[in-house]
């Protein structure tokens, strides 16, 4: 594998001395082992001369080489990858409905400017896998095949191909990738891997336009989400669908619940499980690659929950709740699920088991109802597993601290070690408009444990839509503690990027510092708040202690007095040394204490 650069300057990055790299990040790629496969890095130039690769998910959008036009959509990298497996058909696809954008349009389609319009860019059939041949990463991997898509994760994770394929092929890892969504760099979820960050966008019917999401999607991925789910309900459903999965160099995900209530006015009653099956259809071939299904909510569970605090709090769980309750009947989503599976293996799109009785407070934490559901989650886990569909399963929701652990073991268990993907869990309910904060404890905590990908919690959570601010907020917080996780595990080189920063930190190399944090640009604006001047970024001091007070440069002191070559080093000048300081501890009457001097 090699290595080739792409320079981009980081904000307040500086030009080196001889021209040439930028101190500061560029993007660079790593070779594999054909010309079409480029694995995409975050390279950070220091200014003692090394480097610092990180893992990148921000796409074409920080590469200055690629011409990127939201109008156009991303190069569908993996398209020859798909092509030339052979298994794979284009066919006309669904007649578009009125119906598929949702709530019915109270004001013309604005022009392009906007993005309220048509997706523009290249015409396109959907494609789908031939008659009984699943066309999935864990089909693949079964057969013992390392897929380009394979050895481009295993690249990114900094491990072995059949590492990665012996993951997907046991069902404890899902690499998500729709046939219909070639743009994407392909990632994996599973708790061998890098903890993994998931940003929710989406409107609704009062708030946000098609151009609002595409951007805070984009802003989204530049800042560290490894997938996207679009929970848009509002009108343009399919149409903003349409523009953020051509624009996205990540996997995006869906509730196809929320669309087909829209199709039905929002009458859970009167869903059916035709429009449900229309409805993922629609976005199997729009390219989703992974589907929230709340088939575990079941006719039984839902009076488990008569008792609980807080009641059911999945919006997913709440309208299958209600279609139960309506019809006294099972879930259509349970009884079909094997019909669903066929569906989905024939686009590679991956199950994200949904957890449609979670908690909504953490004195509902691990009750009945939220355990009876798991245990079904497990039972179609292995239902979907036969069929040769790439699953994960979803978790909590608000949970106390003590009673984290048991999560994700009993999922673990249960679930024979599907990739977990939980909402946090926040680990207390007192604190609205902090509650990035509030789950991003229970995130660190359950990510240690094995939890595979983490959904965000921003601070307008409970409270309202979240805008780009609070995107990038929550997407920071929660890469935060997926590294901590990282870390904790032990996973190959995580360690690596603290190590490079208290390396930078310890020898005062501030512009180093900078780069190398997670938020460059907030880390640099709030050391010029205080200390602006050009010079203080050479300083050997901070604004907090000062020149005199620094424990670092009072560190560096005693290491540079006490090094291996320092003057002081034979054993009769350090005996030499000590008498003299018995004779002064004595001349002051042997006290340990001594009057402050003025």
């Amino acid at each position: 594998m090699t290595t080739s650069d792409i320079s981009t300057p980081a904000s307040g990055s500086e030009e080196g001395a001889d021209g040439g790299k930028s101190i500061g990040w560029h993007k660079a790629y790593i070779e594999g082992s054909r010309p079409d496969l480029r694995v995409p890095v975050r390279q950070v130039h220091l200014t003692n001369g090394q480097a610092v690769t990180l893992y990148d998910t921000s796409g074409p959008y920080t590469d200055p080489s690629s011409a990127t036009d939201v109008r156009r959509g991303l190069a569908p990298l993996r398209e020859n990858w798909i092509i030339a497996r052979g298994d794979t058909d284009t066919y006309a696809g669904r007649t578009a409905k009125p119906e598929d954008d949702g709530l019915k349009h109270t004001s013309p389609r604005g022009g392009l400017r906007n993005l309220d319009a048509v997706f523009p860019g290249r015409p396109r059939q959907p494609r789908r896998g031939r008659e009984g041949s699943p066309v999935t990463q864990l089909a693949y991997a079964r057969r013992g095949e390392i897929t380009p898509e394979m050895e481009y994760v295993a690249i990114r994770e900094n491990l072995d191909p059949e590492v990665v394929r012996d993951e997907i092929a046991a069902g404890r890892a899902v690499l998500p990738a729709n046939v219909n969504h070639p743009e994407i760099e392909p990632m994996i979820i599973g708790k061998r891997f890098l903890v993994k960050v998931n940003a929710n966008i989406g409107n609704s019917a009062v708030s946000s336009s098609i151009e609002e999401e595409v951007d805070k999607m984009t802003w989204a991925t530049r800042w560290g989400a490894d997938t996207v789910m679009d929970l848009s309900t509002g009108r343009n459903i399919h149409t903003t669908r349409e523009w953020v999965l051509r624009n996205s160099p990540v996997p995006i995900g869906t509730v196809p619940l929320y669309q087909a209530l829209e199709k039905v006015d929002g009458k859970a009653e009167e869903l059916t499980w035709e429009i449900y099956k229309d409805t993922v259809i629609e976005q199997a071939e729009q390219g989703v690659d992974y589907m929230t299904v709340h088939a575990g909510v079941r006719l039984p569970y839902v009076p488990l929950t008569a008792r609980r605090k807080t009641g059911i709090v999945s919006r997913g769980g709440s309208i299958m709740a209600a279609w139960c309750l309506a019809h006294h009947k099972e879930s259509f989503l349970y009884e079909n699920f094997e019909e669903l599976c066929s569906l989905l293996a024939s686009y590679d799109v991956t199950y994200s088991l949904g957890d449609g009785l979670r908690p909504g407070s953490i004195a509902d934490a691990n009750d009945e109802a939220q355990f009876a559901e798991l245990r079904t989650l497990g039972e179609l886990n292995a239902v979907a597993k036969r069929h040769g569909v790439q699953t994960m399963i979803e978790g909590p929701g608000h949970v106390p601290m003590h009673k984290i652990k048991e999560n994700i073991d009993l999922q673990q268990e249960i679930c024979e070690e599907a990739p977990f993907y939980t909402l946090g869990p926040l680990t207390t309910d007192i604190a609205p408009a902090y509650d990035h904060i509030t789950s991003g404890i229970g995130a660190a905590m359950i990510g240690w444990w094995g939890t595979a990908m983490l959904c965000y919690v921003t601070p307008k959570e409970h409270l309202g839509l979240p805008n780009r601010d609070d995107v990038k907020t929550g997407v920071i917080t929660y890469k935060i503690a997926a590294h901590a996780a990282d870390v904790a595990k032990g996973h190959p080189g995580a360690q690596d990027w603290d190590d490079a920063l208290s390396d930078a930190r310890f020898e005062f190399r501030w512009e180093d510092q900078f780069n190398l944090a997670l938020d460059p640009d907030t880390a640099r604006e709030y050391h010029d708040e205080t200390l602006p001047a050009e010079p203080a970024k050479t300083a050997h001091f901070c604004s907090m202690c000062g020149p005199k007070f620094c424990s670092m440069k009072i560190s560096r002191s005693i290491q540079e007095q006490f090094a291996p070559d320092s003057a002081v080093t034979s054993d009769d000048e350090i005996q030499a040394g000590m008498l003299a300081k018995s004779k002064e501890f004595a001349a002051s009457g042997n006290r340990v204490y001594l009057p402050i001097a003025d």
